[in-house]
């Protein structure tokens, strides 16, 4: 978990990292002490947080989160509120940190703005105007299906194949320790047809690539870029496509900007 303060929502304050705890109420007992440390007996006006999964309709709590298992069903939003007596706004992780990089990061000044995470799982969202875009479920590309198949030929979904889960499951490493160039040339191009369908089905401007598999050991934008052009064929020109700049802050930013629109209503 990442927590930081702004007074004025225009600068983030000092960034706390803390571990994840397993139990939903162990998450809050968490939660509340180094929130209220951080605040030195100041009054909270509002909280937004991100959560690894999707919620609710009410966006009051996680109703799936295979990391979390013990926080389903968990009221988040009921509880914080409770806690920290202001009121709470929950999103997914992934909208949160697409919506950082919309306002703040790499796709400032763009309209409509897909962002992508390829980390231990695969997420995204899709801004428009600043805002993230209307939705009844939330968006989870990373469970679309795609022609990548595993050893008993299987079709998979893009989380399946290019994710750092599923790295690890099927070659028994960490991703950074994988130094073979032909995977990670394989798994650019299986990124590739995620990133096709993304853009024939939100139409964005810019696409915006971000998580642990994007780093210097990992699949690179170029490669998937190549074998991109190569597989869309009904567009003249694809979006440009850019690596996320605001890394492990862009759901912090992401609140903030959330907030800050909130603020305006």
């Amino acid at each position: 978990m990442r927590i930081a303060l702004s007074a004025d929502l225009k600068k983030i304050g000092a960034l706390e990292v803390i571990p994840t705890p397993e139990n939903f109420q162990d998450g809050i007992a968490v939660l509340k002490k180094a929130v209220l440390k951080a605040v030195s007996g100041k009054k909270i006006k509002a909280i937004c947080g991100g959560v690894a999964g999707p919620l609710d309709k009410n966006k009051e709590k996680l109703v799936n989160a295979p990391n979390l298992r013990k926080w389903i069903n968990g009221p988040l939003k009921k509880e914080l509120e409770k806690v920290f007596d202001a009121p709470v706004y929950l999103e997914n992780d992934a909208n949160l940190a697409g919506l950082g990089e919309a306002v703040f990061g790499a796709g400032k000044n763009k309209d409509i703005v897909v962002y992508m995470t390829i980390s231990t799982g695969v997420g995204g969202t899709r801004i428009v105007g600043g805002k993230i875009d209307k939705n009844v479920m939330g968006f989870e590309p990373g469970h679309q299906i795609i022609p990548c198949c595993n050893e008993n030929g299987k079709i998979m979904s893009l989380e399946n194949c290019v994710s750092g889960v599923a790295f690890k499951k099927r070659y028994q490493k960490e991703p950074y320790e994988i130094l073979d160039k032909e995977i990670w040339d394989k798994t650019a191009e299986s990124l590739a047809y995620g990133l096709n369908n993304t853009i024939v089905h939100w139409s964005p401007d810019i696409i915006v690539l971000g998580g642990s598999m994007m780093k210097k050991i990992g699949i690179s934008i170029p490669r998937a870029v190549f074998y991109l052009k190569n597989i869309n064929k009904i567009f003249l020109k694809i979006p440009p496509i850019k690596k996320a700049v605001l890394k492990d802050s862009g759901g912090i930013y992401g609140a903030m900007a959330l907030l800050r629109g909130i603020n305006k209503t």
